[in-house]
């Protein structure tokens, strides 16, 4: 149902020219070894990202458990490309452990730049929503997933100690983003879409009605009769 993408090191070395040196005292070349700053330290922060949206639940008491993340772009990193960016969101679990399964709670609050579907101006989006999923364990998750009809009900291992939320977190922030993503209008219901882009967008709109289909043409003069 929701896949984990575990990050890994590679680390390459690099000696550059300019900073290799020479000993004074035994006048042998002396080496700084650099890691590669591009892959390397990209998964290795990718790895304490996700680590820190996993939670041991096991050594939580029952009960009602709250939890509290900020997001951010870097957030989106092991994930494919977003539509949107400068992703600013605030997301409170609230996880209720209950015997044998746990109600988890996502509020999500935040902020994120987009690009207007309609004219194409930078805006601002405000993300806001809220999200419930209950979380069962049991001796056969992956079988019990597969045959789960309800996109709110998970399954995990009975074995199972942490709790992997990051997928969802994405999954929720996704969701809160607007399908539709306009520029908003202003005091008097007007749109404040570029007014270049909406001329344009209304001539090919009369364009193309005058040229959609030429049979109709004829019967232009016959239109405004009742």
């Amino acid at each position: 149902m929701h896949s984990r993408n575990l990050g890994f090191y590679l680390f390459s070395l690099k000696l550059p020219k300019q900073i290799i040196k020479q000993s004074p005292a035994t006048k042998l070349p002396l080496f700084t070894i650099h890691f590669c700053p591009t892959f390397a330290d990209l998964n290795f922060v990718t790895m304490n990202n996700r680590r820190a949206f996993e939670i041991p639940f096991v050594g939580l008491k029952p009960g009602v458990h709250e939890f509290q993340y900020e997001i951010d772009d870097k957030f989106f990193a092991p994930y494919d490309e977003q539509d949107f960016t400068n992703v600013y969101a605030n997301v409170k679990l609230t996880l209720d452990k209950k015997n044998g399964f746990m109600l988890l709670k996502f509020d999500i609050d935040g902020t994120a730049d987009a690009a207007c579907d309609r004219c194409g101006n930078p805006l601002t989006m405000r993300l806001w929503d809220e999200f419930n999923i209950v979380v069962k364990m049991v001796d056969e998750p992956q079988k019990m997933n597969e045959q789960e009809e309800d996109p709110d009900v998970y399954y995990i291992s009975k074995t199972e100690s942490h709790l992997h939320i990051a997928d969802w977190i994405y999954e929720f922030i996704n969701l809160s983003i607007p399908t539709q993503k306009y520029c908003p209008e202003d005091a008097e219901g007007k749109s404040t879409c570029n007014p270049e882009v909406l001329k344009k967008l209304e001539q090919m709109e009369n364009d193309t009605e005058k040229g959609a289909n030429p049979l109709w043409k004829g019967l232009d003069q016959f239109k405004n009769l009742q």
